[in-house]
């Protein structure tokens, strides 16, 4: 059998993984789909559009995920959330971190890259604080303490943690028939609820959520498939090409920050190569500029004043520290992890969800 080119694969992974997160920003600053967005309109006016898109998006990634697996075409315990133990105070505690923090931040780290791309440079402040606490979190000062405190604590599985392993015991069945299953009726109840809203059925809405989820569906085959070698030559393992953690990965956007702003600093050195996640970081910014300058929306943006800063500054750092600690952002947990059904995923965009509702009713007292 032919050895793969490994070189040339990897490009090939790289390309498709830029291609996937320039259309997401596309996408993004078109609809303007935002989680920190939508949790805002649902807060403040009661308006729960933008939210319908982002369940559509869930629901479209899970039934998309749960085509692969069943297919055969992916294995699910092989993505980057596939694991032995429920890390869920991490899940908790990092995402409520996270959530407090977009909404100071005014996006989340995907929203913070849409943004960056239509000119807005409190948002290229926000991308560089968060991606050096997310580094801290992931190698330095905060990692430390994230190892030695809620890290410690978690349960130790059976089976993989996901929801549909659960299940398979109380439904009788095999984890596979269990995934699908569960998959179907999560996802599809998702996309029920979406498309069920009043007026909700229009091009943009559509846009967002189906495109979206699609986009995600897009880079599980990107990863898990087209960039999947049996058997490295060089080490003689299996792999997944232009990937950080060496699994399965699809688009998520707090972790990549760190790795981007370390591939630009340290460029000469030879050890430090694209992957799946610093492409996605750019191809965002790249597709919202597109489209920005396109649509004629582009604008330079600043700061306000002193607390308008702050609270940016302080909500890169929330971001970058609860995003790694929960291992993952509101699109790297929120769509990524909630479609292969991870439990840990689900906590922690419960507790994300929870922290931008704190957030909103901390900035209302203030206000008031």
């Amino acid at each position: 059998m032919q050895a793969p080119d490994i070189q040339s694969l990897t490009h090939q992974v790289l390309t498709g993984a830029f291609l996937i997160s320039f259309l997401f920003g596309v996408i993004a600053q078109r609809t303007h789909f935002c989680t920190m967005g939508a949790l805002s309109d649902v807060v403040t006016m009661g308006d729960w559009t933008r939210m319908r898109q982002w369940g559509l998006a869930a629901g479209v990634a899970m039934l998309g995920f749960a085509a692969l697996a069943a297919s055969g075409t992916i294995d699910p315990a092989k993505t980057l959330y596939a694991a032995g133990r429920l890390p869920w105070l991490s899940a908790i505690v990092g995402g409520g971190l996270f959530g407090f923090g977009m909404v100071l931040a005014s996006g989340c780290g995907s929203k913070t890259l849409v943004r960056i791309g239509a000119g807005n440079l409190k948002s290229l402040v926000v991308f560089i604080v968060m991606g050096i606490a997310a580094f801290a979190t992931l190698k330095g000062v905060t990692a430390v303490l994230r190892v030695a405190t809620v890290d410690t604590v978690a349960i130790n599985l059976v089976a993989p943690g996901d929801v549909s392993a659960m299940a398979a015991g109380v439904l009788g069945v095999s984890a596979a028939s269990a995934r699908l299953l569960v998959a179907i009726a999560l996802g599809g109840a998702l996309v029920i609820w979406a498309l069920a809203g009043r007026a909700f059925a229009r091009g943009d809405n559509l846009l967002a959520g189906v495109g979206i989820g699609a986009l995600v569906v897009a880079a599980w085959w990107v990863s898990g498939k087209l960039g999947y070698v049996a058997e490295n030559p060089d080490t003689l393992q299996e792999a997944f090409l232009g990937t950080n953690s060496g699994r399965m990965e699809a688009l998520s956007f707090v972790a990549p920050a760190a790795y981007t702003l370390d591939w630009i600093m340290f460029f000469s050195d030879k050890s430090k190569v694209l992957t799946v996640g610093i492409v996605s970081v750019f191809g965002v910014v790249a597709g919202s500029a597109a489209w920005s300058i396109g649509s004629g929306s582009f604008r330079w943006e600043g700061f306000g004043g002193r607390e308008d800063l702050s609270n940016h500054l302080l909500g890169g750092v929330l971001m970058g520290v609860g995003g790694v600690t929960a291992m993952g952002c509101s699109i790297g947990q929120g769509l990524s992890g909630v479609s292969t059904l991870s439990a840990t995923s689900f906590i922690a965009v419960g507790a994300l969800l929870a922290g931008g509702v704190a957030a909103f009713r901390y900035q209302m007292w203030r206000l008031g």
